[in-house]
């Protein structure tokens, strides 16, 4: 059975001001400098690559207890629970670490499109190589 790390509560100090998770709280992430993590999510049923997007403790702590995925923006600078302002919320079956760990891995049923583009993934119609017009067996979404 695989390892499952307990959910960090949080607490409040003695001035009343909630003490977020820290990366103690995670002993088995290597969290970077910054206290972020690379998150890949994965569509449950598909297997499909949706986005990378980056956690730190406390949008990791979010996650685990809500079962919707929370994740940390770099650009923005704040939490951000995906799908709470477009209703395209990502809900968690199974998140995993690594070997390293330094990567995420969410598994999850996604609602609606997962990119900010509109588009179901961040990967949809974006080749470096030329594509082979072939589609991987793994995969059973039709495209639209």
């Amino acid at each position: 059975m695989p390892e499952q790390t307990d959910i960090p509560e949080p607490t409040s100090g003695a001035d009343g001001v909630t003490d977020f998770a820290t990366p103690a709280d995670f002993p088995h992430i290597k969290f970077d400098h910054r206290d972020l993590v690379p998150c890949i999510a994965q569509e449950w049923t598909t297997g499909e690559v949706l986005m990378l997007a980056y956690m730190n403790p406390e949008s990791l702590r979010r996650t685990l207890a809500t079962g919707t995925m929370w994740y940390y923006s770099r650009s923005r600078d704040e939490y951000w629970n995906k799908g709470a302002t477009s209703g395209h919320f990502q809900h968690v079956h199974e998140l995993r670490y690594d070997c390293d760990g330094d990567t995420l891995l969410a598994l999850v049923d996604q609602t609606g499109a997962a990119c900010h583009t509109g588009d179901f993934t961040c990967f949809d119609n974006r080749w470096l190589s030329s594509p082979t017009g072939e589609r991987p067996p793994f995969l059973v979404r039709t495209e639209q």
